[in-house]
């Protein structure tokens, strides 16, 4: 038994907005559930509240955001606040999708951990999430 296979972390996967699109995300969740996550998939057309509320009930160490359709901008900082609502602004956020070199700057002082664009190898993907899940959980130990 591999040491990754020894810690088995909860992640959500949630699509913000209206973006209809959930390709990319199903994508990374099946990617993710394969590396030995327990994944949750929120699906489609979600709020900021509704993805945070899930992230807190289902007791995640992570979530990952997916956005297609430009809405990045506004809807993953909200996710980063409405965390913050429900007293769980320590669960670390990782977007991906479409998004512009130039939106990443703000997206990481909104407080989004990671940024992935199409292109971006999956294991890199992998890597981030595992590293942000150890974080946390490592966070919650002290």
């Amino acid at each position: 038994m591999t040491e990754k296979s020894l810690k088995r972390y909860r992640v959500l996967v949630g699509k913000p907005g209206l973006d209809g699109h959930d390709r990319g995300a199903k994508f990374i969740a099946r990617a993710l559930r394969d590396d030995g996550f327990e994944v949750v998939y929120t699906g489609i057309r979600r709020t900021p509240e509704e993805i945070a509320a899930a992230a807190v009930q289902e007791d995640v160490a992570a979530i990952g955001l997916s956005s297609l359709s430009g809405g990045h901008v506004r809807l993953f900082p909200a996710v980063v606040e409405a965390l913050k609502k429900f007293h769980a602004e320590d669960i670390p956020v990782i977007g991906g999708g479409v998004i512009p070199d130039e939106d990443v700057p703000a997206l990481k002082e909104a407080g989004i951990i990671e940024i992935f664009t199409p292109g971006t190898p999956l294991k890199k993907i992998l890597a981030a999430f595992r590293q942000a899940c150890e974080s946390y959980h490592h966070k919650a130990s002290f």
